[in-house]
């Protein structure tokens, strides 16, 4: 969708003289671009995407950085004579200025930058790049070099249709005043900060020793930070708890705490770990869960739910996410008014084609996520999602809690294909760490056909 210009003009400042257009947006709001050179044409130039900070930018504050990474991306972009800066209207990261404000009174009280918008009601980051897209193609960049040390900046981008071919880092560094700012952008938000004063912080999630003990769980967590996105799905971890047993939920798909608090604590550090969270409608049905880390810290995954037929309730908790839309896979198959319905409750419809049981079609599912920037995918159930991620494969880590109880219930998995076919999926060299009362065990899969220890024994 193009955007009306309302107004250009040559704006020389300090560093050069940039060209500067404003937007008459969709949002209401007056976004600016200040250009310099010709960017349609040539390699993929310097852009830096900025969402106002009145009081970084206008007053100069030192409580964050945005204000020092708005001059530095406008010097960078003169000495390559070349580039953009997007100066988009949402203060606060989309909470406007009073919000903020009262988000700084919070900080002052011990909140970090997080728990303080979250505290007041608002999403941890609901900035919208949207326009900036719509920006960039009526500039004529399809393809740029990003100056951000964000990469959830990036992925947008990317879920956008711009190519982004490379991300510049924009490091400043710290002051007294902003340094837990910025930790807290590093270890909540996931902020690649690679000054040394907030290097420790690069990529961490900090859960209390208390509740999980970190000596024996950062190999896991060390490994889930280096992963890559495959070309043709995410890096999936295939995530579920059960009883000695093997039940995942009482008789009848009644809910059960099977995992301890410890454990829980766990699990929400390792959703916190991935882009995004995988459920099936049978555990939206069974226990309305919101799919969030308020257990532990960090960012809360994209909830992705699989619903072929389209039963996801239209009083979910889900719908009222505290920092996310909902994406609710289903088929061409669902009822359209449905659809209709739960898109106007603020629901995000993903239609994938059926497998040949009329089926969302996971593979497909899975290289949408691809495309729609998760680089790895946590999947926790129910029953017949983890049938078919096992019994297709498609799944790159497994980590599986066992709670010390018997319940007699239902079992975690439907039953295989595979097993039917008399093919045993392996975890290759499995590592064992007890969190609370519960064993959590984890390694990923033996390729199929491949030789050694795991299979000499099977």
């Amino acid at each position: 969708m193009k955007i009306p210009t309302a107004a250009c003009a040559r704006l020389p400042v300090d560093v050069g003289a940039f060209q500067t257009t404003v937007f008459d947006a969709y949002d209401g709001k007056e976004h600016v671009a200040l250009t310099m050179g010709e960017l349609a044409d040539g390699p993929p130039a310097l852009v830096r995407i900025h969402s106002e900070c009145f009081t970084g930018d206008v007053l100069g504050s030192h409580r964050c950085d945005c204000g020092e990474q708005l001059a530095e991306s406008m010097r960078r972009i003169a000495r390559e004579g070349r580039g953009a800066v997007l100066y988009l209207r949402q203060e606060g990261r989309g909470i406007g200025l009073a919000e903020k404000l009262r988000a700084y009174q919070l900080q002052d009280l011990g909140f970090d930058t997080v728990d303080a918008n979250i505290e007041l009601g608002h999403a941890a980051d609901a900035r919208d790049y949207g326009v900036a897209a719509s920006i960039l193609r009526d500039l004529g960049v399809h393809a740029l070099q990003l100056m951000t040390n964000n990469p959830a900046k990036v992925a947008a981008l990317t879920r956008l249709g711009i190519e982004v071919v490379a991300r510049v880092p924009l490091v400043i560094p710290p002051r007294p005043e902003n340094r837990e700012y910025l930790n807290a952008k590093a270890r909540r938000m996931g902020h690649l900060l690679d000054s040394p004063d907030v290097a420790e912080t690069k990529a961490q999630i900090v859960v209390p020793a208390a509740k999980v003990p970190s000596d024996r769980s950062e190999p896991l967590f060390d490994l889930l930070s280096r992963v890559s996105a495959r070309r043709d799905r995410p890096f999936v971890t295939l995530s579920y708890a059960q009883s000695l047993d093997g039940s995942s939920a009482a008789l009848g798909n009644r809910p059960l705490a099977i995992s301890g608090g410890a454990s829980r604590c766990f699990t929400h550090r390792l959703r916190a770990a991935h882009d995004a969270i995988l459920v099936g409608i049978g555990t939206i049905l069974a226990d309305d869960p919101r799919l969030t880390v308020r257990e532990a810290h960090g960012v809360d995954p994209q909830p992705v739910i699989v619903d072929s037929r389209l039963r996801f309730p239209l009083d979910a908790r889900l719908l009222t996410h505290p920092t996310r839309k909902v994406w609710i896979a289903t088929t061409p198959l669902a009822n359209p008014s449905r659809m209709r319905r739960l898109e106007s409750l603020g629901a995000e419809l993903l239609v994938v084609p059926v497998d040949t049981m009329e089926r969302v079609d996971l593979s497909a599912l899975l290289a949408l996520l691809r495309a729609r920037g998760v680089r790895n995918l946590m999947i926790e159930g129910g029953g017949r999602v983890l049938t078919q991620v096992v019994d297709q494969r498609l799944f790159d880590l497994l980590v599986l809690t066992v709670a010390p109880m018997m319940v007699g219930g239902t079992p975690a998995f439907a039953p295989h294909q595979s097993l039917r076919n008399r093919e045993h999926t392996r975890i290759d060299r499995p590592n064992y760490l007890q969190v609370g009362d519960d064993l959590v065990i984890w390694g990923a899969p033996q390729v199929p056909g491949a030789t050694g220890e795991g299979a000499r024994d099977a």
